[in-house]
């Protein structure tokens, strides 16, 4: 009897799976990295992460403190000035930034997911159910917006950013589940979702394990669009004088600003870092959503290669 030797099995090379994950991961990101819109808003929003993570390293001065000269202009000792009380206006920025962008995100995440429970079941399980979230959905887009911040927020009791992060969720969330509502409704028919019908699943198991991944991407232009929302209604309410008046943030900067007079006493360094930082935020939400939408819509992805094809031939 013959016996046939066995080969031994082929060593794997860990090294070249990693390599594989890694380019795996590159060509992945390659289309982000090549989009002029997604890279300037990553910047933009990294920059304001930078400030907010690492505020107790960028400034050791108690923003609250009232210990130098007042209305200081830029220097060595205060990069961003002084305020009319005599308070750093670069540590009142560094520490406003994450306390506005803390509220931003709690809010805006918050709202987000409130959009997403109710235009997703709204649109699936329609009947009954669609009708009453559908009501109360138009009830919040017909309000007027500033109106019913104001009001609320004059209404709430209690202080600190809970109110303003609840007062920015309950108005905050309409639209986008009317949004997410009219996509479930495109794709509830269609054949994956009849097999999993078919199979048994469970409208929870359905809407949040087969919808729910095909629309990530509206999902998360929801999600930054929320966030925008949740940081201009923020400030425009501390501005306004609603919110509390003792946090550092870039609303009540811009609210003392106005108060002291800074404008008219020539303290620009008082009020150009919180309103410049809020339009670049807002600007960096804004590119980044722009950009999602070019990456996952077919037809805008394929928007700039039709306009370099036709500059070629205008060219040849």
């Amino acid at each position: 009897m013959q016996i046939m030797a066995l080969d031994p099995p082929p060593r794997q090379d860990m090294g070249a799976g990693r390599t594989r994950k890694k380019k795996g991961l590159l060509t992945r990101a390659a289309p982000f990295l090549r989009n002029r819109k997604a890279v300037s808003g990553a910047v933009l929003l990294v920059f304001f992460l930078f400030i907010a993570v690492f505020a107790p390293l960028l400034t050791k001065i108690n923003p609250d403190s009232t210990a130098f000269m007042p209305l200081q202009p830029p220097s060595a000792a205060h990069p961003l000035g002084t305020t009319s009380m005599g308070q750093d206006v670069f540590s009142q920025f560094v520490w406003g930034t994450q306390s506005s962008l803390f509220v931003g995100v709690v809010a805006g995440v918050g709202a987000m997911v409130l959009s997403v429970l109710v235009g997703m079941l709204s649109g699936y399980i329609g009947g009954v159910v669609d009708e009453v979230l559908q009501l109360i959905t138009n009830i919040f887009l017909i309000i007027p917006g500033l109106p019913l911040v104001i009001v609320l927020a004059a209404v709430l009791p209690f202080g600190g950013n809970l109110p303003m992060i609840i007062v920015i969720v309950l108005t905050g969330w309409a639209w986008g589940a009317r949004v997410l509502r009219s996509q479930v409704l495109t794709m509830r028919e269609l054949p994956y979702v009849e097999s999993a019908k078919m199979g048994g699943e469970s409208a929870w198991n359905i809407v949040f394990r087969e919808l729910l991944p095909n629309m990530i991407s509206l999902i998360f232009a929801n999600l930054l669009f929320s966030i925008l929302y949740a940081v201009l209604t923020a400030a425009g309410l501390q501005f306004l004088g609603l919110g509390d008046l003792k946090a550092v943030n870039w609303g009540t900067m811009l609210y003392w600003s106005d108060t002291e007079g800074a404008l008219l006493s020539g303290a620009w360094w008082w009020f150009v870092p919180p309103g410049l930082s809020i339009a670049l935020l807002g600007a960096g939400l804004s590119l980044l959503n722009y950009a999602v939408d070019e990456l996952t819509n077919p037809k805008l992805r394929s928007l700039p290669l039709r306009l370099r094809a036709l500059r070629r031939r205008r060219a040849s």
